[in-house]
């Protein structure tokens, strides 16, 4: 008889394939319009004209999301932090432990950002991070917060990230399957979620303040 570990794999595998399977077609859907409450109960600012993702542009946030620069950079450091205080044991404190954290972090990415881009397309969910680009600092890392759990939607409208909500928890419990003993159990995987949620909102914060970073530093004299 199955566990219940492996019926929860299968049934995430089964959602994960297919996300997949529609991330290349993306049907866009008329996206449900809902209203941004922001986090002091204030109705959010107006919705911001977002251009819909094309079917090649959703395809291309996924790639990037999971193999581009930024993607790759922060695998390193995470792969980097498990080897130093060799969390999982299992792997143990060398290259090799380096090698195979920095893997199964780059598959559970994969299939994170698979989910949310395939789902997302449905409804008309976009994956991408909006700037504010003005305002104070603290206002702006708020927006950041904000929009780890919020998306902007084909209508121009912003709602929960649904899509990212399901990639986020799905990929977690679904690498159960694969990951060592001691990194498979429930408790695991719920710390991965948060600590999910926590990079997602770290990106936003990068992608917030970088371009200011980079007028700054790489200005011409």
């Amino acid at each position: 008889m199955p566990t219940m570990k492996s019926r929860i794999g299968l049934w995430v595998l089964a959602s994960t394939l297919f996300a997949a399977s529609i991330l290349l077609p993306c049907a866009v859907g008329q996206s449900s319009r809902s209203v941004d409450q922001g986090f002091n109960g204030t109705a959010a600012d107006p919705p911001v004209a977002v251009r819909p993702l094309t079917r090649e542009e959703r395809f291309h946030w996924f790639v990037d999301s999971s193999v581009g620069p930024k993607s790759l950079g922060a695998g390193v450091i995470s792969a980097a932090w498990g080897t130093a205080f060799n969390n999982p044991e299992e792997y143990g404190p060398h290259w090799d432990g380096f090698a195979k954290r920095y893997g199964m972090r780059l598959t559970g990415i994969a299939a994170s950002n698979a989910i949310e881009a395939g789902l997302g397309s449905v409804w008309g969910e976009d994956p991408r991070y909006s700037a504010a680009g003005e305002g104070t600092i603290w206002a702006r890392v708020g927006h950041a917060a904000k929009m780890t759990v919020l998306a902007n939607r084909a209508d121009g409208s912003v709602g929960p990230a649904y899509a990212r909500y399901a990639g986020i928890s799905g990929s977690n419990f679904l690498s159960n399957t694969w990951r060592v003993e001691s990194d498979s159990t429930t408790g695991a995987a719920v710390k991965r979620i948060g600590f999910g949620f926590a990079g997602k909102f770290a990106g936003n914060v990068f992608d917030e303040f970088w371009p200011d970073l980079r007028r700054k530093v790489f200005r011409r004299k």
